[in-house]
């Protein structure tokens, strides 16, 4: 229940956010819902005069707008007969309906749609806009108002045309635009009210925190009994229903259910759902809104898997699954018209420092950061793969060990180079390549996750696969490899030992060793061949034979390298020189066929790195003379 709790309290210290319309990065609309409220895509809206008259009608597509919800409706299906209390199909809210062909299965949906409207109209917490879409729609002319607006249409017959067929082509000159928005007949559309006008403007019905109120405190007086919240403690108003729509407006998924009455649920131990436990109506609705606000705010949704970082007071907290350049983004914004910039092993240790202190001091003393995974099996059932609630100063504490030991230059952002641990989905893709399935990513980035907060060893298999993948660079194109190359030497970085970037030439390690002279094989065969040729040195065409037979194959590449080293003539007698010096410090036992760990690649990334970094400094030097 703890998850639950932490939500609620969410909700709680975020009131300020209910029913503040905000905007993702692509302009999809959110917000922290009211208590009994849903959201639901709308396809027609209908304008109501402040005395209970018809103004006007449109289609509008599929807008998703925010509507009144009650228990029963929250969670109706198949024929069952439960409406929303104001917003809702066509089927409820037309009191025509079955005049225009509409068919119905047991009871007519309008009786009990507009008594509760009544209900609501007429209680003291009833007001003008709700007492206007009453009057108007008790006089059970909705469908005659929109076909003669020419928003829904008839047949030969004068009964409402169920699909679009070729046949209605005499009768319209054109496909109505109702049929290109509702995947069924017009009697699916749903319909959603507003109150015009002339003297001012009004807000709109679904974004107005009176119809909100309104709506909360009518159905707050309607609520059933009470009973012990598992989750508060406290005796209050409990409900067995529970709110979907959790990950998105079509998810049917729940996270708490228990409408199975057939033994299976509770056998061998309860006979009633409310015997395992009880959660209040109140509890529930905050704590699945606080839910689908953070989702939408903040979460990370792979194969409809969500990955979820929040604190209660203050839901901006670092993400464990990104990279420090996303996180730092976040905190300190790169300008995009700004000059490339590289982040240096100290401006990171120093920028990634203040970052995490500043977070840290946004916190409450008391604040816990909390650590969701969301998932469903099945289109009605949704669990949680798992939750953890961290005191935030170990939070931190784990975070900052995380990007300090998973740690590599990178160079895969455009116009970026950054030092830091990867972000766990590209570590997904540096293991199963840019195509993996969405199912593996996910399932590998649930796997990743316990290293980062718990500081769990990397699984070898996940290693293992890097390091064949960067040791085959022949298999891919050439900025997909560099991007693997870097994110598997931060990988084993971390698995192995706490190397860094720059060249180590202490280090007599037999595979560091064997790394150091691949890399210096290439960078002589690069220099000899002309800028523009694009083609595989020998030495990173040999490179997985070499990760498997490192002797023999190096005999191969030193062949190779002749023609080359003839071709540079002086030009290359020091990367020659280093060949031998390189190649003389691996001990003779050492140097046989033995498979190279991924200390190799290690070796290989920072010799050809500290030769990238010596030629360009002399291209500057020799700028700075020329100029």
């Amino acid at each position: 229940m703890s998850w639950l709790l932490n939500l609620y309290e969410t909700y709680e210290a975020n009131q300020k956010q209910v029913g503040i319309i905000e905007k993702k990065r692509n302009d999809k609309e959110y917000m922290l819902l009211p208590v009994s409220h849903t959201t639901q895509n709308a396809h027609i809206e209908v304008n109501i005069t402040e005395d209970g008259n018809f103004h006007s009608a449109d289609v509008i597509g599929k807008v998703n707008t925010v509507i009144p919800s009650t228990e029963e409706s929250g969670s109706r299906a198949g024929s069952k007969v439960a409406p929303y209390p104001l917003h809702d199909k066509l089927s409820y809210v037309a009191g025509d309906f079955v005049a225009y062909g509409g068919k119905i299965k047991k009871e007519e949906p309008f009786t009990t749609y507009i008594q509760q409207l009544k209900n609501w109209a007429h209680s003291p917490f009833g007001n003008s806009k709700v007492k206007s879409i009453y009057t108007y729609l008790n006089k059970k002319r909705l469908i005659k108002d929109l076909v003669k607006e020419k928003v829904l249409y008839l047949d030969e017959d004068e009964q409402l045309i169920g699909t679009w067929d070729k046949k209605y082509e005499a009768l319209y000159d054109q496909k109505p635009e109702i049929f290109s928005v509702i995947t069924g007949g017009q009697d699916a559309a749903f319909i959603r009210f507003n109150v015009h006008s002339p003297a001012e403007i009004l807000t709109k019905v679904w974004n107005d925190s009176d119809m909100y109120d309104s709506f909360i405190k009518f159905y707050n007086d309607q609520l059933g009994d009470e009973d012990l919240c598992f989750v508060t403690g406290q005796v209050s108003p409990s409900t067995e229903r529970h709110a979907n729509k959790i990950r998105n407006a079509g998810d049917k998924a729940k996270l708490i259910s228990a409408n199975d009455t057939s033994g299976f649920t509770y056998r061998g131990r309860f006979s009633k759902s409310n015997e395992v436990a009880s959660i209040s109506y109140e509890v529930s609705q905050k704590a699945h809104n606080a839910l689908k606000w953070l989702i939408h705010r903040q979460g990370k949704t792979i194969d409809n898997r969500v990955f979820l970082v929040w604190s209660n007071d203050n839901p901006d907290v670092p993400d464990p699954t990104e990279d420090p350049f996303d996180i730092l983004a976040k905190h300190f914004p790169v300008q995009e018209e700004a000059s490339p910039k590289i982040f240096t092993n100290q401006d990171f240790a120093r920028g990634f420092a203040k970052m995490l202190d500043g977070y840290k001091s946004d916190l409450t003393t008391k604040s816990n950061i909390n650590i969701l995974i969301l998932d469903s099996a099945t289109t009605g059932r949704m669990a949680v793969l798992y939750y953890r609630n961290l005191d935030k100063e170990l939070y931190f504490k784990r975070l900052e060990k995380w990007h300090s030991t998973c740690i590599w230059q990178h160079r895969y952002r455009k116009g970026i180079e950054f030092t830091g641990a990867p972000a766990t989905k590209d570590i997904a893709f540096a293991a199963y390549g840019p195509r993996a399935n969405e199912k593996v990513v996910k399932g590998l980035m649930e796997r990743i996750l316990p290293c980062v907060v718990d500081d769990k060893k990397i699984p070898i298999d996940i290693i293992k696969s890097c390091y064949q993948r960067a040791s085959n660079p022949v298999s891919m194109e050439k900025w997909e490899w560099e991007k693997t190359l870097s994110i598997t030497c931060a990988v084993i970085n971390r698995h192995e030992e706490r190397y860094t970037v720059a060249l180590d030439t202490e280090n007599m390690n037999r595979d560091y060793l064997f790394g150091r002279l691949l890399a210096i094989a290439d960078v002589l065969e690069r220099r000899a061949l002309k800028s523009d040729d694009n083609r595989s040195s020998n030495p990173i065409r040999y490179m997985n034979s070499f990760s498997k037979h490192p002797a023999r194959t190096w005999k191969t590449i030193q062949e190779s390298l002749q023609p080359y080293q003839a071709r540079l003539g002086a030009n290359g007698h020091n990367l020659s020189k280093m060949i031998d010096e390189v190649a003389s410090a691996i001990d003779f036992d050492d140097f046989n066929n033995k498979p190279l760990s991924g200390k190799y690649l290690l070796g290989f990334y920072s010799q050809r790195h500290a030769l990238y970094q010596k030629k360009e400094e002399k291209t500057e030097a020799a700028e700075e003379l020329t100029n």
